[in-house]
């Protein structure tokens, strides 16, 4: 039998798509303002552990993680392969998206807002359809639908 060998079976197979579990855990050492963790990483170990305080959280970052950041980490990622794939199934697949998010953070009151910006290359589409199928990906990637209690903004344009 020639060929490109056995056939892949099982939830890991080529294309399959299958549902999933991240993991990450938190070692916290003392009180909230003078106490310090590290967040690890467990599920895929890409990324090292990395430190956290109240004051890289409320302050500035110096060298360290928050809540936050990952969240934007999180929800950059997420949004980029939900609009990647409307845009692929529009038939208008993109070159590039380029996502930041912005999460926006004060003591005392929580999380007040996060704002996405996206610019893509996509050949064949007009800024007004990219425009509103960014705002459909805003609306439906899984990061920001568990974070439906939060205020989500857009800008989106055309590179």
């Amino acid at each position: 039998m020639g060929g490109t060998g056995p056939a892949r079976t099982g939830p890991h197979a080529k294309g399959r798509t299958v549902a999933t579990t991240r993991s990450a855990h938190t070692v916290w050492e003392g009180n909230l303002t003078e106490g310090s963790g590290v967040v690890n990483f467990d599920s895929s170990g890409a990324i090292a552990a990395q430190p956290v305080t109240w004051a890289s959280r409320s302050q500035d970052a110096n060298g360290k993680t928050s809540p936050e950041e990952l969240i934007a980490a999180a929800h950059s990622s997420c949004f980029s392969m939900a609009l990647s794939h409307a845009l692929n199934g529009a038939g208008t697949p993109p070159t590039k998206l380029v996502t930041s998010a912005d999460v926006s953070f004060q003591p005392g009151e929580g999380i007040t807002g996060i704002h996405l910006t996206v610019e893509g290359t996509v050949p064949g589409m007009d800024n007004d359809a990219f425009v509103a199928a960014a705002e459909d990906a805003k609306a439906n990637c899984p990061v920001s639908q568990a974070l439906t209690g939060t205020t989500i903004t857009l800008s989106a344009k055309l590179a």
